[in-house]
């Protein structure tokens, strides 16, 4: 199953055991918790079992006879009864409510970690939305379905067998009648429970949708209120809203249909016993007490199936949420190290970096070739020898393939032919995360986490000093501005860095980039959102962390990458110019019609501001 089908796959129109399974692996966390909420909701039912039999008593001893002997007795195992209840309520609703909140965890924990597994193509496919109802309302409901609704089903099973035991020990021949409606409630329960499971799935796709939506209207804010689209948003939110509020005002139908259904059945078979059980007392086979505790057999009898058809009612309801879960938890990633890279280098979770070797920062691109799934070729048969410690600068028109290359390179991708080598060795033959610890990696749009500048610049280092902090800070000219802000390093940052500039936050991001000290280093477009200003504080920064390091600069500013060992011009994914950049303005070919181009444009611009002011 692909993971952009999760809403496309069409399950099963029943529960499925097999998905049902793959969740209980988690319930190990829990088995102590489980044992105790069985063992008193048994007891639970079994004393509520019991209360029928203590009427039954008290009528035919006590209130019949108009007599009280033995009543003291009776009010002190009343009592313990009594008393059994209230300490089986608390310990099961106690440890029930573990079970919820810690399988949710449990499940969300895995769920999340199998994201952070899982290649960029992944993210390139699924929208944020989808994996937001995942992570939150499927987790929760699951969290549901564990603590509560499987405890319903023990408490109901036992109180149902127990009930029929005692109804059989009253009057089999009756009992034998009364259960003939069971078939029917089984037949009547299946076709309700297969149309509520199918629409219920409905509302799950749906309400995906709407957090699909709520989400890009939040992250997009900004460009909705500059395009003045506020009216056309909320219309659009409120077709996908409606369409939940229908899918479930129609499950909701069902719900209502089905339970007066059930109720009805067991209300006539409630009569049927009434009946029956007061000509049995009128002919004088059974006493006033029995028939007492029968009919409430026969009364509460109904209650557990109830809420067994109840309950797996529910349970086809999140059947929906485990299908999306275990689908999440049983992606594959694209780009998987093989099991004996694992086992010598481990994994994201458990590195075994004692085995990992050095690097030195040579990179070979042997006849590289790459398209995205189901697109056309990005790179064709791309060839390229880098020494360790060369500066190498990638520019080309859009779409010419920059930003694939340096995905390529950092193995968030792999080629879909060719080889990419780190010191001659194809770096599939080392884990992902042993790459990616060497790396340093700065995007065109520098992204921050909430929390503090300190707390941002140690991200990859958390057991960074203050002293590396401030060294990484100094190393990309970000220390200056850093101590006026109020609070310096322990300033707040905002959701996302939104508390900064886009030059500020983009000089952050590099000095995250260096504090771990990566030997190859990728700058994606660095400078192209910045002003003037910053762009000089950054391209000083790059000079300076780039001694030493295998870079790849993609260049938005050409007048940037005067520096670099090399300039490759790409375009149409391949190479059809390398030099330096002395070397390929005496060319006078691609790159230096890029360079003049770009040259005339900024002074035209230049010019034109010049001519705003005046």
């Amino acid at each position: 199953m692909s993971a952009i089908k999760f809403d496309e796959y069409e399950y099963p129109m029943q529960i499925s055991f097999a998905t049902w399974k793959k969740l209980f692996s988690f319930g190990r966390f829990f088995l102590k918790d489980f044992a105790v909420v069985i063992v008193f909701m048994s007891i639970l039912a079994l004393t509520n079992v019991f209360i029928p039999l203590m009427t039954r008593y008290a009528i035919d001893h006590f209130v019949l006879p108009r007599s009280i002997t033995g009543l003291d007795i009776f009010i002190i195992i009343y009592g313990l009864i009594l008393l059994f209840q209230i300490v089986s309520v608390y310990l099961f609703i106690y440890h029930a409510s573990r079970i919820e909140y810690g399988m949710a965890y449990k499940i969300r924990q895995a769920g999340f970690e199998r994201l952070q597994t899982l290649s960029l193509s992944f993210y390139d496919r699924v929208p944020v939305g989808y994996l937001m109802s995942r992570m939150t309302s499927d987790c929760n409901q699951l969290g549901v379905a564990f603590g509560w609704i499987l405890v319903d089903i023990v408490w109901a099973l036992v109180y149902l067998v127990a009930s029929l035991v005692s109804m059989f020990m009253i009057h089999s021949k009756l009992t034998l009648q009364i259960i003939l409606v069971l078939p029917i409630l089984t037949v009547v329960s299946i076709y309700f429970q297969r149309k509520i499971l199918a629409q219920q799935r409905e509302v799950r796709k749906a309400n995906s949708k709407a957090s699909h939506a709520f989400n890009e209207s939040i992250m997009g804010a900004k460009t909705i209120k500059s395009l003045v689209l506020e009216e056309e948003t909320v219309r659009r939110f409120h077709k996908v809203s409606s369409d939940i509020r229908q899918k479930s005002i129609r499950s909701a139908k069902l719900s209502a249909i089905y339970l007066p259904v059930v109720i009805s059945i067991s209300s006539i078979a409630c009569a049927f016993a009434m009946v029956k059980g007061s000509n049995q007392v009128i002919a004088g086979f059974m006493t006033v007490g029995f028939l007492n505790a029968y009919v409430n057999y026969v009364i509460s009898m109904f209650e557990p199936i109830h809420d067994i058809a109840a309950s797996l009612s529910e349970l086809q309801r999140m059947q929906a949420s485990a299908e999306r879960i275990i689908g999440l938890i049983n992606t594959e990633a694209d780009i998987v190290d093989d099991p004996e890279i694992i086992q010598t280098y481990g994994d994201f979770f458990n590195p075994k970096k004692e085995n990992w070797p050095s690097i030195r920062g040579n990179v070979d691109f042997e006849n590289v070739t790459f398209r995205y799934k189901g697109g056309e070729k990005v790179l064709n048969n791309f060839s390229l020898h880098v020494n360790a410690g060369e500066n190498i600068a990638i520019v080309g028109p859009t779409g010419a393939g920059k930003s694939t290359l340096v995905n390529l390179l950092c193995r968030f991708y792999e080629p879909t032919e060719g080889n990419i080598l780190i010191d001659g060795v194809d770096y599939r033959k080392r884990s992902q995360l042993w790459l990616q610890s060497n790396l340093g990696y700065v995007l065109q749009e520098p992204h921050l986490f909430s929390g503090t500048i300190k707390e941002n610049i140690a991200y990859v280092k958390p057991d960074a000093t203050m002293d590396e902090i401030v060294e990484a800070a100094k190393l990309v000219n970000a220390h200056s501005f850093i101590q006026k802000l109020d609070g310096g390093y322990n300033a707040d940052v905002g959701e996302g860095g939104g508390k900064l500039s886009t030059g500020e936050r983009q000089l952050i991001s590099f000095a995250r980039a260096v504090i771990h000290n990566p030997t190859l280093l990728v700058l994606d477009e660095a400078t192209s959102s910045v002003d003037a200003k910053t762009e000089q504080a950054i391209q000083h920064a790059i000079e300076a962390v780039l001694k030493n390091r295998t870079s790849f600069v993609i260049a938005h500013r050409l007048s940037t990458i005067r520096y670099a060992t090399r300039i490759i011009v790409i375009d149409r994914g391949q190479v059809v110019e390398m030099g330096t950049h002395d070397e390929l303005m005496k060319k006078q070919d691609f790159y230096w019609r890029l360079y003049t181009k770009q040259l005339i444009d900024e002074r035209s611009k230049s010019a034109l501001g010049t001519k705003d002011k005046e």
